[in-house]
């Protein structure tokens, strides 16, 4: 596997839990002491994530909130005031306070900012801020704005916690737009402060520079919006105002006592859209599908909306998946079970009106995968001694239009592309099958072509997805510098990469992407190798793969030891965001297990109904794509990985 080894900068914080003890910092700013941006729900938020909590069973005592009003809360907790030294104070005391398995939960609500980055830390050239209770404004000397909260302090802290192997969770209920306050149907306030309260000055420039690394460890992190909208508040029938995510967010934390955190984030969406504001909650980190409060992963359900399905080809569905239909997001008896009949991008038709009821579906099982065509075998040289008898009588029977050309080769199987050609780019470069422990050649021929056939159809339908636009300007800007290899644990200094070079067992190579379009896109990485698999490089662990516009990410992967000569590709893929619709990540294509396309290729049907059909034919289309795809080509060379020195004599 081509291992990625550096990711995107985490936006913010935090990380969830285990069944060790669990600590909480519960934040809620509703008084400014400067700043003329007064709130009316935050410190009801606190309240209430603090009664949430002790319903879940969080002890009161290991629970502090800081809040600009303390009354009625909960006996037993720690209060405080939500300035910044307290603030980072009570996050720090809890660290020290856990220990390995324990977990630190971080809720805050408050308003949200963006200042110009002076530290060259931020891909996008912007620290996110939550402003404290005792925030100011810009001061030059600092770089910042005074006794705010940036999302540099966040990080450290979360990585500091990490590092002790503590689980982080953050529920933020604030926003980080750079627009004003704006009112919602004469009731609902955004949590966002004016830029021009804040006195950052108009000729201050953000610092270019080399992004942090990414936080490592296990955490979640919860946000009230996507990065380009606003986080609001409402009042409630009797007065009391809440933040519409802390409070949609706490009754599905009562309600689903087994859920995972993506199936929480899933409930609490699916409530929030009945408010007058569009307001889509984000989430990312290693353990989104994991239980709350609780180990080990869960099953993700789709939501379903006017009868059809509302996920598709973006979310790994493919026709002829088998679903399981329920009424909660979590728990719940079966309603039904049903199939897809008509897949596309966010969207699926069942195979029957599904119950009244049911508003949820998981998926059970998909399709079987296309099978691949084979030419008749090859023997690579006449005068090969071995018995290949096991290994011909494995094969299917040849077709007309074969995909791959099998040659009998080295005591094994060679599987070569339609021209038959074996080894074209050095010994050992055709990819061979070898028969892993227990395996018969039958078993490793079943493994192989369905490896290959699922490969090689993702490939061929990515390939196609991208027509070329009148400006012919892809939304995305890719660079890539080499590392080569001085051993395997050293890398060498980085040099632009060079398609005409090759590349060598462990040598590493960086992808810098960045959005030079003016709409998000939600980014993706695959990585192509030789033996026809697709191994996702990027997003993992769940994280946030939306760039906006001029923002920019770093990402690195690692050659294999062991790799042997081929032709292996990069992929680089990108999906226009869509408002208000969750993030598209399509590192689930590289998983045959649930991206089983059938005949006829459900995925490819879709980007080409996306097409304008007399564009089409001229080579590009008046239309954006739905898909953007950036294809780099490596050639490795063969041979062994560089020595390791420190086993030199």
């Amino acid at each position: 596997m081509r291992a990625p080894f550096a990711l995107v900068l985490c936006t913010t914080l935090l990380a969830p839990p285990a069944q060790a003890e669990i600590r909480a910092v519960i934040v809620g700013v509703s008084d400014y002491l400067t700043l003329d941006a007064d709130l009316k729900g935050p410190a009801n938020d606190a309240r209430l994530m603090a009664e949430t909590l002790i319903a879940r069973g969080v002890s009161p005592a290991a629970i502090t909130v800081l809040t600009s009003d303390p009354t009625d809360l909960p006996t037993g907790i720690t209060t405080g005031q939500p300035t910044r030294a307290e603030i980072l104070g009570a996050l720090e005391t809890a660290t020290e306070a856990s220990t390995k398995g324990d977990t630190v939960v971080f809720t805050f609500s408050g308003h949200g900012a963006q200042a110009p980055d002076l530290s060259g830390d931020e891909g996008g050239g912007y620290d996110e801020l939550l402003l404290s209770a005792d925030a100011t404004g810009w001061k030059g000397a600092i770089g910042s704005v005074e006794n705010a909260i940036i999302d540099d302090d966040l990080q450290a802290w979360a990585q500091a916690t990490l590092a002790k192997g503590i689980q982080v969770i953050g529920l933020i209920d604030a926003c980080h737009s750079a627009t004003g306050f704006r009112a919602v149907g004469g009731q609902g306030v955004a949590k966002v402060i004016d830029e021009a309260q804040l006195g950052i000055p108009d000729d201050v420039v953000p610092v270019a520079g080399t992004p942090a690394p990414p936080l490592s460890g296990d955490f979640v992190f919860l946000y009230s919006s996507q990065s380009d909208q606003r986080s609001f508040e409402y009042p409630m029938p009797d007065g009391t105002w809440h933040g519409e995510f802390t409070l949609r967010l706490a009754q599905t934390l009562r309600a689903a006592p087994s859920a995972s955190w993506a199936q929480i984030l899933s409930a609490t969406t699916e409530a929030m859209v009945q408010g007058p504001a569009r307001q889509m909650p984000d989430g990312e980190g290693p353990l989104l599908t994991a239980q709350v409060f609780g180990t080990g992963p869960t099953t993700t359900r789709f939501p379903l909306e006017a009868g059809k399905l509302a996920a598709g080809l973006l979310d790994g569905l493919t026709e002829g998946a088998e679903l399981t239909l329920f009424a909660t997001p979590t728990g719940g008896d079966p309603l039904a079970t049903m199939t897809l009949t008509n897949v596309t991008a966010r969207e699926a038709t069942l195979s029957a009106p599904p119950p009244i009821r049911a508003q949820w579906a998981e998926l059970t099982s998909a399709p079987a995968p296309a099978p691949l065509t084979l030419a008749a075998p090859v023997l690579a040289d006449p005068g090969d001694p071995h018995d290949y008898s096991a290994w011909t009588a494995a094969l299917p029977e040849p077709g007309a239009t074969p995909d791959l050309v099998p040659i009998l080769t080295d005591d094994t199987l060679a599987l070569a592309g339609p021209d038959g050609t074996l080894d074209p780019q050095g010994p050992g470069s055709t990819p061979r099958l070898r028969l892993e422990p227990g395996e018969t050649p039958a078993d490793a021929v079943e493994r192989s072509l369905t490896q290959a056939a699922h490969g090689l159809a993702i490939r061929k339908t990515l390939a196609g997805a991208t027509g070329r636009s009148l400006t012919g300007k892809a939304p995305l800007a890719v660079t890539i510098d080499r590392r080569a290899a001085v051993s395997c644990d050293q890398p060498g200094p980085a040099t632009p990469f060079d398609p005409d070079e090759p590349v060598a067992p462990c040598d590493q190579l960086w992808l810098t992407i960045t959005n030079a379009s003016g709409t998000a896109q939600d980014v993706s990485v695959l990585y192509f190798t030789a033996d026809f698999r697709v191994q996702p490089i990027y997003p993992t662990q769940n994280l946030s793969n939306r760039l906006a516009p001029g923002e920019t990410t770093r990402i690195g992967l690692q050659i294999e030891p062991d790799s042997t000569a081929g032709l292996e590709e990069i992929w680089t893929l990108a999906v226009p965001a869509t408002p208000d619709a969750p993030r598209v990540d399509l590192t689930r294509l590289a998983t045959n297990d649930t991206t089983r396309a059938t005949p006829p290729d459900p995925m490819t049907a879709w980007l080409e109904a996306r097409l304008d059909p007399d564009a089409t034919s001229r080579g590009f289309t008046l239309k954006p794509a739905p898909l953007t795809m950036l294809r780099q080509v490596l050639r490795l060379t063969p041979g062994d990985p560089p020595p390791d020195p420190t086993m030199e004599n």
